[in-house]
């Protein structure tokens, strides 16, 4: 049985896993304040909170319930907009929907309201900025946003005015959540959420990807579940060496503080990379696995040299560069009942540098026409490792092997920076697509390449040393 608690009640239920959290609350549990949009995770109208209680903590993050499963709220306490509400009055969030007039047709309201929840009950900084992430998974459909905005901005003021710990009990007073949050973390200790999953059907972690492509067939299908298996969860440094669990999130990378301190620009980056909601939810082995040549955090991991362990169904581990993990399109070295386990890369050291670039027809919450990273160190001014990664210019995540080879060794200078993207044009063949033709994605490749320079060292290089020669 499927056991968690939704909102206030205690649920068990035999229905499938494979089943969407959407469907559920909807059609099973008559819950239609959860809206069905776009079915894909891009529009936040099905937004939900779910709550994990790890060491006695309970933690909520915001996802999209459209392509989660139902067996991923096993154990868990699931928030829909219905469960935020209070008794005859409407909470700080909806007042401030209320007060600036940030809702027209209503459609996306409840999304937003979840999302604004999910921001008072998180523990990252409560500035405008932040409240600003947290509903960027978001549409409005009625041009309101700029109301919502304000919306956003009176929350963090009414957040903001008190210096008191946000616990359930400040939330509580405060009219942001009701009162039963206070009893859920008891509550879920005393569940009896044993595990529910069979080691049998397709591995499903986040479902981001799998639910956007095969929904049908994994509701009527056995599905195996893995996104709360602790051996792949978790990211830990050991010898200067970062090992990431498959499991991991974005979120996760978000808020590691050591990474944080090895990466500065590591959230800028990482905001590139879907919205909140997606962010909270989608694993990395599930990314990797996707194979899609434009996979932002492949593009990540490839150009910081990573290793991939491999598991197997008797448990044995094997070890391979991810650079040689991709064989063609959507193919990969993974056989049956494989799983990866775990991703590592060395961290960078005072004389590295990395950088990532995406181009897309929108800046946030959009596929890439091309991405690229770089992971470069230098020494007396000479380029003493280089790895460079692509894509949407090859038919799988691209590691440029012969343009990383060309730069160890040589000198930093814009006419060695000329020459290697002359050896990184041929190693490209783009083709033309939806998000642009085969020139159009060369001359991405061209500028991207050249902005990982002008972006890590600015006092070195400018545009003018690449434009004239361009």
């Amino acid at each position: 049985m499927i056991t968690f608690i939704l909102n206030n009640k205690t649920i068990k239920t035999s229905e499938h896993s494979g089943m969407t959290l959407l469907d559920f609350i909807r059609y099973e549990q008559r819950l239609t304040g959860t809206k069905i949009g776009c079915r894909e995770g891009d529009c936040g109208a099905c937004t939900i909170l779910v709550g994990t209680l790890e060491n006695d903590v309970i933690q909520y993050q915001s996802i999209t319930s459209c392509i989660s499963p139902l067996g991923n709220a096993h154990g868990k306490h699931i928030v829909s907009v219905e469960g935020t509400n209070l008794q005859n009055k409407l909470t700080a969030q909806q007042e401030a929907m209320k007060a600036n007039y940030a809702t027209q047709c209503g459609f996306c309201t409840p999304g937003f309201v979840v999302s604004l929840t999910g921001f008072a009950l998180s523990n990252s900084e409560k500035n405008y900025s932040n409240a600003l992430d947290a509903i960027g998974g978001n549409i409005c459909r009625c041009t309101g946003y700029k109301a919502i905005e304000k919306a956003a901005h009176q929350v963090v003021s009414n957040l903001k005015d008190k210096t008191e710990d946000y616990s359930f009990n400040w939330l509580i007073e405060n009219e942001f959540i009701p009162k039963y949050f206070a009893t859920i973390p008891e509550r879920l200790k005393d569940l009896e959420a044993k595990d529910i999953n069979q080691p049998q059907g397709k591995y499903v972690s986040g479902g981001t990807d799998l639910y956007v492509q095969q929904a049908d067939h994994l509701v009527d299908n056995s599905v195996h579940l893995i996104a709360d298996k602790n051996y792949l969860k978790g990211i830990s440094i050991e010898n200067d060496v970062c090992t990431i669990g498959t499991n991991s999130t974005v979120s996760d990378l978000w808020n590691h503080s050591e990474l944080n301190t090895c990466f500065l620009k590591l959230k800028e980056h990482l905001k590139l990379v879907s919205s909140e909601q997606i962010r909270n939810m989608a694993s990395f082995g599930g990314n990797l696995v996707n194979a899609s040549p434009i996979g932002d955090m492949t593009i990540f991991f490839l150009a910081l040299n990573s290793d991939v362990v491999i598991l197997d169904p008797e448990g044995k581990e094997r070890k391979k560069a991810l650079k040689h993990f991709y064989q063609g399109y959507k193919t990969y070295d993974l056989k049956d009942g494989e799983l990866l386990k775990a991703i590592s890369f060395k961290l960078p050291t005072m004389q590295s540098f990395f950088n990532f670039e995406k181009v897309c027809k929108r800046t946030h919450l959009d596929i890439a026409s091309v991405n690229s990273a770089i992971y470069i160190s230098i020494e007396n001014n000479i380029i003493s490792k280089a790895h460079i990664s692509i894509g949407g210019v090859a038919a799988i995540p691209k590691y440029l092997h012969e343009t990383s080879k060309f730069l160890t060794g040589k000198r930093l200078s814009s006419e060695t920076i000329l020459e290697a993207n002359d050896l990184l044009q041929s190693e490209i063949s783009p083709i033309s697509d939806v998000r642009g033709t085969s020139d159009y994605k060369r001359l991405l490749a061209r500028q991207l390449f050249f902005a990982h320079f002008m972006e890590l060292f600015p006092k070195q290089f400018t545009l003018n040393d690449f434009v004239q020669h361009a």
